[in-house]
């Protein structure tokens, strides 16, 4: 079956007006990217991404401005494996965009490898990005957001969180851990009132995942999905902003599938 085109780019409808969004690992032309993209273009009245690269962010927050017309759009390093960078970014954050209203956790890192030929380090690398890193995040987000009584987070896991597939143990394993820890926290969080959800993306293709993902493999993901084609990363982003607004006002501990798998 031939790959179908996707959809044309949806337009804003204000759904973050006069709201401010922090996003970690938004530079590049990932899902991060996008959902900065998104964000600005939803009426967002800040944003600020992180990444650990610092050519690649000063020109991610460049083209942001250029394309999206929001000149408060900021950027500033983190490592979220180290938990000094996590609290100097949130506060960072807090300060320049005079608090945050929603936090986006991106950041994640995957590979291909058989379980019997992977090293300790190769594991415990991932989780620690993956997993343990979007929990520092949430943890330093939350202890600003719960004194205010406000505030959304929004995660980044993965249908491999419940789905198996060959040389993932280490990536499924972190974004199954993402799915508990967002269900879980979002208990503690809703007597604050702020609410914590994610999206459970499929495959969507991307720079960074097509230079660490054999091309063979990403083709043959996605023709198993029923659109006949992987998403677009705008597409998973759409899914981010509606978490992220009013509109999903309900809901809070819930993983949310960005998926098109045939049943």
């Amino acid at each position: 079956m031939a790959l179908k085109q996707p959809p044309a780019y949806v337009a804003g409808h204000n759904l973050l007006q006069g709201k401010s969004v922090l996003i970690t690992a938004a530079a590049g032309a990932g899902i991060g990217f996008a959902a900065a993209k998104r964000a600005a273009e939803e009426g967002a009245r800040g944003v600020m991404i992180s990444d650990i690269h610092a050519g690649r962010l000063e020109k991610a927050v460049t083209l942001l401005r250029e394309v999206t017309g929001l000149n408060e759009i900021y950027g500033q390093l983190a490592n979220v494996t180290v938990e000094q960078e996590v609290q100097a970014l949130v506060d960072g954050a807090e300060q320049t965009l005079d608090g945050v209203d929603v936090l986006i956790n991106n950041a994640g890192l995957g590979g291909t490898r058989l379980l019997v030929d992977m090293a300790d380090d190769e594991w415990a690398r991932v989780l620690d990005v993956t997993l343990t890193g979007t929990m520092r995040m949430t943890r330093a987000m939350l202890r600003k957001m719960q004194p205010r009584g406000a505030g959304v987070i929004v995660n980044n896991a993965s249908v491999l969180g419940w789905r198996a597939q060959q040389e993932q143990c280490h990536y499924a394993a972190a974004k199954a851990g993402v799915m508990a820890l967002t269900r879980c926290s979002a208990l503690e969080a809703a007597d604050y009132g702020v609410r914590i959800n994610a999206v459970s993306p499929s495959i969507a293709f991307h720079e960074f995942l097509i230079k660490t993902t054999p091309i063979e493999l990403l083709e043959a993901l996605a023709a198993k999905e029923a659109f006949g084609r992987a998403a677009e990363v705008w597409e998973v982003a759409n899914v981010m902003m509606f978490l992220a607004s009013d509109y999903s006002s309900y809901m809070t501990g819930e993983i949310v599938p960005v998926s098109s798998q045939h049943a």
